[in-house]
């Protein structure tokens, strides 16, 4: 692996693990139906990472990989689009997820390199 596919790598865990906070933010008010009032300026903030990494995907990384990444952005812009006070806390938590899976999917996709893995995950 590369340097620059490490370092795109490495942004993704970062974007993921961000998606991934901003859902358990909102995870106590499930119930609520009040629209979710997500931060939009840090929603757009990831939204613009997460197209930069779409870009730089393409010559780095296999059409598979480049291809979730383009769904995770596309449902990331999706939910700018409705936020905020569009949607109810429970639909925004489940478009979070709609942009965590295929982010989680790429990241799979990603090879690590032996040497960066769990002993256990060594084969």
């Amino acid at each position: 692996m590369t340097s620059e596919q490490r370092q795109l790598r490495q942004t993704l865990l970062f974007l993921r693990t961000s998606f991934e906070a901003v859902q358990h933010s909102i995870a106590g008010r499930l119930n609520d139906p009040l629209p979710c009032w997500l931060d939009t300026s840090m929603l757009s903030l990831l939204s613009r990472e997460l197209t930069r990494c779409c870009q730089q995907a393409k010559p780095l990384f296999s059409p598979p990989v480049v291809e979730q990444l383009y769904i995770a952005s596309q449902q990331c812009d999706l939910l700018l689009k409705q936020c905020p006070g569009v949607l109810s806390s429970a639909l925004c938590y489940r478009q979070l997820a709609a942009i965590m899976l295929p982010l989680s999917s790429a990241l799979q996709q990603i090879d690590t390199p032996a040497k960066r893995r769990w002993p256990w995950q060594r084969g």
